[in-house]
């Protein structure tokens, strides 16, 4: 007899494979991407792909099976992907391995561009005996279709890749007059088991299947032989089952185990793909860029929930004063207050560069348009090392990349308040070079300006305003990425006064009100190696703030510039040191006109207008310079630790203020349902302001004041798709600026005499964004106090809201179609009253509630009681949306309806008076307010 000599044989796990057995795949993978942010933005939704070489008949039965549709090469929209393999070209078996009859597998990291070219292939489970070099060289030869984000755009990537080495013998003829062997009992149900994600075969895996009760004559267990598991590619085999239904049963150690159901129809094999979700640290599929946060809390809003939130017109940015611990803010001005700090205590920053301000005129609107935002990182407290200056909250707005297609794309929209235009695409004669342009100018002064004028508003200028934004993106090399980018905002307004108010009789003639910002921002991001990564942004601006009233007038000029270089070095498995550089300086010029101290004998109550004229100019220079670093610790897959440190130096008042700062999370239960406790404590500095600090103004010898954040909470996963959180936290406010008259000086005396607290709870229950809805119920119970000076007693702050309630969602019908809702019930904002509530009892309408001053004419009121001690009645609005959109060959139109306050609600903003201070009614906010806009996009 002879026989055959060994043949060599390589296989490979098939990376497009179809037909995934779970049906919620695509949910549980979205859940695993927003737990591990290193798959964040590649999550594996449905993903398609050919069936193996020599492929089986065509299946029938439930998903699962393989099929064989045309393979697709784009990802479907609104989707991440992962990469996925487009050729495959086999490795050389290595001679002396063969001929030692070794086999062996591989495992390969391998970092992809968004051109699916492989630029680095490390390898991470090493065979030696020349099969590493053989894998090696052979993945320099794959070729993948990109990952992408949720929009569509490709992105660089990191996956893990297996080749596995095998001998396969060829079974001899049988000799001449041999009796021919009995045929193999053919296979009914064969498969692969993968790890999810990164499609790595996983060896070892228990299989088992059991016959579903009245699914056929004979029904029993058939259970996998003892010891039978899958091969080194993942593979199992079931061979002679009975036609019927079967329950099939697959564990395998660190990962999720899965039950599903087969249906085996008679003469017909069944080809199967199963993947398994990791427990806690699994296999991972990363795109570059994505870091894990060093944070106790981090809000994100991605791309799904980013423009569809009923209520904000669109407007993604407005959406953060729908997030735990954000106070609303009076009437439509637009500030974020943040756990009970004041507006000016919470720091936002464009693609890493801080920003003045965030909402244009009155909020209706953000500086930066929602079509140009990747996401929105929100910090409410026991924010990084990496920020300072600030004691309330960080907003942090990354801008997108332009889209890498290769093609031209725009979009125009038009609502009831605006009008905003998009181009994108790559740049003519450059590779690898993208931009993206975009402006957006108001038409309120159009639409409303004659209305006001008609009421006798006195209207010259009506609110106007526009934003404009450039940016160009290139990549020098594969693991680095140049964005350059200018953008800018500019909002005016302008009244006329023909009556001055009763109280202020030498206030007549223009108010006008001005503000600008623009940046120039040049920004580098590179992976130096496996190891190493350097970020830095560097940005030139100028801010301008002009604000008159009759002879009154205040003028800012600020050109500063900053920057923030940043190094990150993965020491070990479970450590990264990150340290950087933090820089902001500048020339500030300052000018003032405005009434001085009261004359001798004056009172000091009276009509601030009529006092005698100052004026004041200064200008100079400043320096901040700031150091910190920061250790990531994992000593175990369920735990991470971060310490951090920040030094910070203010040259105004010649300050060094140190702030350690310790965050840490821990999976009490790890997988799912997912179990997580965190806390944070830490210190926090912000310098006084420009104006509090430089003289004749301000007080040199200020110091920064001191806040101490404690947190702790717990996250618990009660599905797939819905979350629970709930953190309490505490803010002790040391050494506040406080501001007091000085007589015969026209600018207030200050000093850090002041204290104070903030204490609260912040509870939501969010279900993560799926195909069809999104949505959360967001409360926050809190309670913000200060002391003035030593010896006063503790009072409330003006925009302090015990209760804070919201409740949104947002679902997709179908054809096109999004409704979604909007309900918020907030406490009202406390006012100092001048004249008592005659709903109360204690009301006493007999009461002296102004003093008539004759040289003057008018009446100055005597305050009814303390600072901010009445409060308004409870805020309550309901707002709904409704979104259409029409798909076309190569644009699409969409079309949408904004309604606020929908039962027209008339909401308390404040408490207006009569003349002589005998009456008083509230002055209402918004009525209802419905915005319809329509939109163009290619």
């Amino acid at each position: 007899m002879t026989t055959q000599e060994p043949a060599a044989s390589i296989r490979i796990d098939d990376r497009r494979a179809r037909g995934d057995r779970r049906p919620a795949a695509a949910a549980l993978l979205s859940l695993l991407a927003a737990l591990s942010p290193c798959l964040a933005q590649a999550q594996q939704q449905g993903q398609e792909g050919q069936a193996p070489e020599g492929g089986a008949a065509v299946p029938r039965g439930p998903g699962g099976a393989i099929v064989t549709p045309p393979a697709s090469t784009a990802a479907p929209a609104g989707k991440a992907t992962p990469p996925r393999a487009l050729n495959y070209t086999p490795p050389e078996y290595p001679p002396e391995a063969e001929k030692q009859g070794r086999e062996a597998s591989v495992t390969l990291q391998l970092d992809i561009d968004r051109d699916g070219r492989v630029k680095h292939a490390v390898v991470v489970e090493s065979a030696g005996h020349g099969f590493d070099e053989s894998a090696l060289a052979a993945a320099q030869k794959l070729e993948f279709e990109p990952a992408r984000r949720a929009d569509g755009t490709p992105a660089p990537a990191r996956i893990l890749y297996r080749y596995s080495f095998t001998l396969k013998t060829a079974s001899p003829p049988p000799a001449a007059g041999e009796p021919a062997r009995p045929a193999r009992p053919a296979e009914s149900l064969r498969g692969t088991v993968l790890a999810s994600g990164g499609d790595v075969p996983l060896a070892g895996a228990a299989v088992s299947v059991a016959r579903i009760a009245g699914a056929g004559a004979g029904a029993a267990t058939i259970a996998a032989p003892p010891g039978l598991t899958t091969d080194e590619g993942g593979a199992f085999a079931f061979a002679a089952l009975p036609p019927g239904r079967y329950q099939v049963t697959i564990a395998a150690p660190g990962f999720e185990p899965l039950s599903v159901e087969e249906a085996l129809a008679p003469g017909e094999q069944l080809e199967v793909k199963y993947r398994l979700l990791p427990q806690g640290d699994g296999l991972e599929v990363t795109v570059r860029g994505k870091r894990p946060p060093r944070e106790v809390t981090k809000r994100t809003i991605e791309q799904r929930e980013i423009n569809r939130i009923p209520g904000t017109n669109g407007d993604a940015l407005r959406s953060l004063q729908n997030l735990p611990g954000v106070a609303r803010p009076p009437s439509i001005a637009g500030l974020l207050i943040v756990r009970g700090s004041g507006p000016q205590d919470t720091q936002t920053f464009v693609d890493g560069t801080q920003v003045p301000l965030i909402y244009h005129f009155g909020g209706l609107s953000s500086v930066v348009p929602t079509e140009m935002l990747d996401r929105i990182d929100f910090y409410p407290g026991n924010f990084s090392a990496k920020y300072g200056r600030v004691q309330g909250g960080i907003v942090d707005v990354a801008l997108r990349s332009p889209k890498e297609d290769g093609r031209l794309h725009g979009l125009a929209q038009m609502d009831l308040i605006d009008a905003r235009v998009l181009l994108e695409g790559p740049v003519p004669f450059l590779d690898n070079t993208r931009f993206m342009v975009a402006g957006r100018r108001s038409y309120i002064g159009e639409s409303f300006g004659p209305v006001l004028e008609a009421a006798g508003a006195g209207v010259t200028q009506a609110p106007v305003y526009y934003d404009y934004q450039v940016l160009l993106e290139t990549e020098p090399t594969p693991s680095a990425r140049v964005r350059l980018t200018f953008f800018g905002s500019d909002d005016a307004l302008e009244l006329l006064l023909s009556d001055p108010a009763p109280n202020e009789p030498a206030l007549s003639g223009n108010v006008g009100l001005h503000t600008a910002f623009q940046r120039l921002q040049l920004r580098y991001d590179h992976e130096l190696t496996d190891k190493d990564r350097l970020d830095g942004v560097l940005a030139i601006a100028r801010d301008d703030a002009d604000f008159g009233i009759g002879p009154i007038y205040f003028q800012l000029d600020l050109k500063t510039i900053s920057g923030r270089l940043e190094y990150a070095r993965r020491i070990s498995k479970g450590t990264v040191f990150n340290a950087g550089l933090d820089v902001f300086a500048g020339l500030y010029a300052v000018n003032l006109r405005a009434p001085g101290p009261n004359r001798p004998g004056e009172p000091p109550n009276q009509p601030f207008s009529t006092r005698t004229l100052q004026e004041v100019s200064r200008d100079g220079e400043f320096f901040y310079p700031a150091a910190y670093a920061e250790l990531e610790l994992a000593p175990t897959s369920r735990a991470k630790i971060v310490p951090g440190l920040r030094l910070d130096y203010q040259d105004l008042n010649q300050q060094l203020t140190v702030s350690p700062r310790v965050n840490g999370r821990f999976d009490v239960v790890p997988g799912f349902p997912r179990t997580t406790v965190k806390g944070g404590l830490g210190v926090f500095h912000q310098p006084p302001q420009f104006q509090e600090v430089i003289p004749p103004l301000g007080n040199p010898g200020l110091k920064s004041t001191r806040a101490l954040h404690y947190a702790a909470g717990v996250e618990q996963e009660l599905t797939r798709h819905i979350e629970a959180s709930a953190e309490g936290f505490y803010k002790q406010l040391d050494e506040l600026v406080v501001g007091v008259n000085r007589p015969g000086s026209i600018q207030l005396d200050y000093q850090n005499v002041g204290s104070g607290r903030v204490i609260g709870g912040e509870f939501l229950l969010k279900y993560k964004p799926d195909d069809r809805f999104f949505g959360w119920a967001a409360y926050t119970l809190s309670r913000s106090t200060r002391v003035p000076e030593p010896g006063e007693p503790e009072r409330l702050v003006p925009f302090d809201q015990t209760h804070i309630l919201t409740v949104l969602g947002s679902y997709r019908l179908g054809d096109g179609w999004e409704f979604g809702a909007r309900f918020r019930l907030v406490s009202g904002n406390l006012v100092t009253p001048n004249v008592c509530n005659v709903n109360e009892q204690s009301c006493d309408p007999y009461r002296t509630n102004a003093l008539f001053y004759a040289p003057t004419g008018t009446y100055t009121p005597i305050p009814f009681s303390g600072p901010n001690s009445e409060r308004l009645p409870a805020f309550h609005q309901l707002d709904l949306r409704l979104d259409k959109t029409w798909k076309f060959k190569t644009w699409r139109l969409s079309a949408y309806l904004d309604v606020q306050n929908v039962y027209n609600n008339a909401n308390s903003e404040a408490i207006q008076y009569n003349y002589n201070y005998t009456a008083r009614q509230y002055v209402t906010g918004l009525p209802i307010l419905p915005s319809f806009g329509m939109r163009g996009e290619f």
